[in-house]
């Protein structure tokens, strides 16, 4: 059964999903933009009878709270600072983490900071190399990162629109019927909150600085070799197959999967993800 938490991090409320038992193997699940742990929820009864799944959701993202960009620094130096304040204040000693999307910089970062607790990684759809950003994002947000001003913001904004946000899902999908309609429902219905859009260009043009630390975390990577397994949406224009291929120079031992999919990938292959991850990380193993 999955619970649905509140805790209290840094003086921000933060809501996650929790499932399975706590002596098992935690997997924590970090969601992608625009959504919210709200993507795993196929996904957390099918891991839950074998790990114990944590799935938070970031300041300004789902059910966590979203103060204004001027009463909140949105970076993903921040975001990080929240997700470790609810891994330190659960007790979590060892966990592998499921990155996706804006996951990824999150979970490197947290990494980077104690690569002793990480058990290991699951890679969806998220980047790590410049060789995986796809022509789409590179033409909008390049210039925004060179220069933030009315033109590169104006089209930075288009990433919260609500076609755009649509878009991301049914984009590369084998069967765009199996993909839910509540996904871009719900996530629009937050991206659409007054006032919020500022937090989300914040975050947009934050993102530079991950781009910043690409090759520290490669560093990291070759050194402390983490298990890994990469699913990956081969269909994504967003984070394209090169992302994905471009782990294997630092991580030779990953395993690589490729799924008849898009950016998001959990609608249509909820099962195979979970039975990919038990493959790479048997439970008790």
């Amino acid at each position: 059964m999955t619970t649905f938490k509140f805790a209290t991090v840094n003086g921000r409320q933060i809501f996650y999903r929790e499932a399975g038992d706590p002596a098992a193997q935690t997997i924590v699940l970090l969601h992608g933009f625009p959504t919210s742990s709200h993507m795993f929820r196929d996904l957390i009864p099918q891991l839950a009878d074998r790990y114990h799944v944590i799935a938070p959701d970031y300041v300004g993202f789902g059910q966590s709270d979203a103060p204004s960009a001027a009463e909140f620094e949105y970076s993903f130096d921040n975001l990080t600072a929240h997700v470790a304040g609810l891994i330190e204040q659960i007790g979590l000693k060892s966990y592998i983490l499921y990155m996706q999307d804006y996951g990824g910089p999150i979970g490197f970062r947290l990494f980077t900071q104690n690569p002793g607790k990480v058990a290991g990684f699951v890679i969806q759809n998220t980047n790590a190399y410049m060789a995986g950003v796809g022509e789409m994002p590179a033409q909008i947000f390049l210039p925004l990162w060179e220069k933030r001003d009315e033109t590169t913001e104006a089209a930075a904004r288009g990433f919260l629109a609500a076609e755009t946000t649509r878009f991301q899902y049914l984009v590369g999908a084998k069967d765009p019927e199996a993909i839910s309609p509540d996904n871009w429902t719900h996530d629009q219905a937050l991206l659409d909150r007054p006032g919020h859009d500022a937090a989300h260009l914040d975050l947009l043009e934050n993102y530079k600085t991950n781009v910043a630390l690409y090759d520290s975390w490669h560093e990291a990577f070759a050194k402390y070799q983490p298990k890994t397994l990469i699913i990956w949406g081969k269909n994504d224009p967003f984070f394209i197959p090169a992302g994905a291929e471009a782990y294997l120079a630092d991580l030779p031992q990953a395993r690589l999967v490729w799924l008849d999919s898009g950016h998001f990938v959990l609608d249509e292959n909820s099962s195979q993800v979970a039975a990919e991850i038990e493959a790479t990380f048997p439970a008790g193993g």
